[in-house]
């Protein structure tokens, strides 16, 4: 799986309606009560600094992580990555995203597809930033 980095996204005033409630997964609820206030997006995904990027999925190696081909992850260049995150790596000439498992006899980049094998990790490998979040496109409209 690749990783196309679309670039930062610059600092919006656009804010959406947000419903100040949980949606239940399970059996719905008809005494919910709800209070719809705004909420930005820039703030949700903390899209006003400088060290976050969008990039976006190519491949199907991470399914089983909820990313699939053509979403757009979230970034963030400054976070210290850590044993389990999804991370953008730069790693044999080229971006991929997968899961950093750092274990006691290696460092290995984990797919999240059985299709696909893991990738030990030699000196080349550098984490380009950890994936924070996912925008995933649940509507073909």
């Amino acid at each position: 799986m690749r990783a196309l980095i679309l670039g930062q996204l610059g600092p919006s005033s656009s804010f959406c309606q947000y419903i100040d409630t949980r949606l239940p997964a399970g059996f719905p609820s008809p005494a919910a009560d709800y209070e719809e206030l705004t909420l930005s997006i820039d703030d949700l995904v903390d899209l006003r600094t400088p060290h976050v990027y969008l990039a976006r999925v190519d491949g199907p190696s991470m399914t089983g992580a909820g990313i699939y081909d053509g979403d757009v992850l979230v970034i963030n260049r400054a976070l210290e990555p850590r044993s389990g995150d999804v991370v953008v790596a730069y790693v044999d000439g080229g971006m991929t995203v997968k899961r950093l498992d750092i274990t006691p006899t290696g460092v290995w980049l984990q797919p999240e597809h059985p299709d696909y094998r893991a990738i030990g990790v030699t000196e080349s490998l550098h984490i380009w930033g950890v994936a924070t979040h996912n925008l995933h496109r649940l509507c073909s409209r």
